[in-house]
């Protein structure tokens, strides 16, 4: 009789979700518990208003493998202060803060807000460039002014960037790893309708692709229209897989890998740990 597989499932990492947001409320050990047993060693929290920065930052500080990010998401750049630099950097002295953000521009939904938008993402670049760590970016229906932004901003200064939840077009894609920057894969890219935004992944070093959950939303296949959580990350890992003709393993690998590389604090963490 043979014996059954007890290997552990290959560790991987989920980039960009909210533990935060309501959706996990009194939950939030299953979810982690859930998570780890699925692989995900790892996951950031993504900070979308400054003044929840504590509630995330004590979500990561709870949980070995949780890291955090701050910033000012453009959804709520009109409701929210202006963000200061002085304060952006002061913040990220968190030994578990890794990365700017989310910032970035949202015609979609707030299109009226673009100027204040605009400003917020400026200065969330200038606040990576000053402290040397990653700008996690959120695009939607700005892809011109994005790519000018960030070509006007990288000629200033380098800094270093991942473009989350990838889904705008070609060209900015081309843009943003022009700049050497990453693009994250979320359950969109393993959607059945998606093969526009397959290709435009395939297109793209694999050294330079994240995966993701953006939890609770856009849970991939077979989780579609539910509530999403890290767990599910591997869906989108396994259809990343097949994208780049490699096995799930040696994809987890290469983007955990990328991650590393991208969140060097994180990675330090890990080795220190």
């Amino acid at each position: 009789m043979t014996a059954p597989d007890t290997a552990p499932p290959p560790e991987i990492v989920d980039s960009h979700c909210h533990l935060d947001f309501p959706d996990f409320a009194g939950e939030l050990e299953a979810v982690i518990a859930r998570a780890a047993a699925a692989g995900v060693t790892r996951i950031v929290t993504i900070g979308t208003r400054l003044a929840d920065a504590g509630r995330v930052r004590a979500i990561a500080e709870a949980h070995r493998g949780v890291f955090y990010t701050v910033g000012t998401h453009p959804m709520n750049a009109a409701a929210e202060p202006m963000v200061h630099l002085e304060e952006l950097v002061a913040l990220a002295r968190e030994p578990k803060l890794v990365g700017i953000g989310e910032s970035g521009l949202d015609y979609h939904y707030t299109p009226e807000s673009r100027g204040l938008q605009q400003q917020s993402l400026r200065l969330h670049i200038a606040a990576a460039r000053a402290t040397g760590l990653p700008l996690v970016i959120h695009a939607r229906d700005a892809d011109v002014d994005m790519a000018r932004i960030l070509t006007e901003e990288h000629a200033a200064g380098r800094f270093e960037a991942v473009m989350h939840c990838y889904s705008s077009g070609p060209a900015l894609a081309e843009t943003a790893l022009g700049l050497g920057f990453y693009l994250s894969m979320s359950g969109i890219a393993a959607f059945p309708k998606s093969d526009a935004l397959r290709a435009i992944f395939a297109a793209a070093p694999v050294d330079r692709i994240l995966v993701e959950t953006d939890a609770p939303y856009l849970a991939p296949p077979p989780f579609r229209g539910r509530r999403n959580e890290p767990a599910h990350v591997v869906h989108t890992a396994r259809a990343g897989a097949v994208l780049f003709g490699m096995d799930y393993a040696a994809f987890a690998a290469r983007t955990s890998a990328n991650f590393d590389r991208l969140f060097s604090r994180a990675a330090r963490a890990r080795r220190a740990a």
